[in-house]
């Protein structure tokens, strides 16, 4: 039996995919969380396999998110369900410790299925995703400068986009100011930008916040 515990702040998401689970014979859910802490509580219960995660919360986003979970279960999987394009987030994702990466109109059974071979240790790729990949590794010139961005970078990044002031990063992140301004001028620098205004309006326009 594979334990699930489904993430998303969207409490009728969560009722259509554990209804859905419920026709599996090898699925349970096993935990249902709204936000990203009460996903942490979920993972520091234990009583999980795999979670499936979207990437839109209202306290904190799934990138960060997925940081802390893996940080504390490295070798727990995360499935990322999101209504984010694959081109957004799937590839940055993937590096920084994501299972896989399913858009959420993508078909049910394709979830059960990612669920299945993550559970196995294996990671799922999307013909899509695996294109993007793909592109990656061959240089594609086409790449987004923010897909450049390390993973603190990433989630310094989104934070300061959303309007979040460099004290309070530093107090929720557990940093000084002066790391998380440092990453700050790195993040300005990669995306070649001047203000957090112009930020906002690169992850507005790139889809990476809503």
């Amino acid at each position: 039996m594979i334990r699930i515990a489904i993430v998303d702040d969207h409490a009728i998401v969560r009722a259509g995919l554990r209804q859905y689970f419920s026709d599996q014979t090898d699925l349970r859910v096993t935990g249902e969380a709204g936000n990203g802490r009460e996903a942490l509580d979920i993972v520091r219960g234990g009583d999980v396999d795999v979670i499936l995660m979207d990437l839109s919360m209202p306290d904190q986003g799934g990138v960060e998110v997925l940081a802390a979970i893996k940080a504390r279960e490295p070798d727990l999987p995360v499935l990322i369900l999101s209504s984010f394009p694959e081109t957004h987030y799937a590839t940055t994702l993937l590096r920084q410790g994501a299972s896989g990466y399913l858009n959420k109109e993508c078909d049910p059974e394709d979830i059960v299925k990612a669920i299945r071979t993550v559970y196995r240790g294996r990671k799922y790729i999307t013909p899509a995703v695996a294109e993007l990949l793909a592109d990656g590794l061959s240089g594609d010139a086409d790449s987004l400068p923010h897909e450049q961005l390390s993973e603190r970078e990433l989630q310094v990044f989104l934070r300061l986009a959303r309007g979040e002031t460099i004290g309070h990063m530093a107090d929720s992140m557990s940093l000084s100011v002066k790391t998380v301004s440092t990453y700050r001028s790195r993040v300005m620098e990669k995306l070649k930008l001047a203000s957090n205004s112009d930020l906002t309006y690169y992850a507005l326009k790139n889809g990476l916040i809503q």
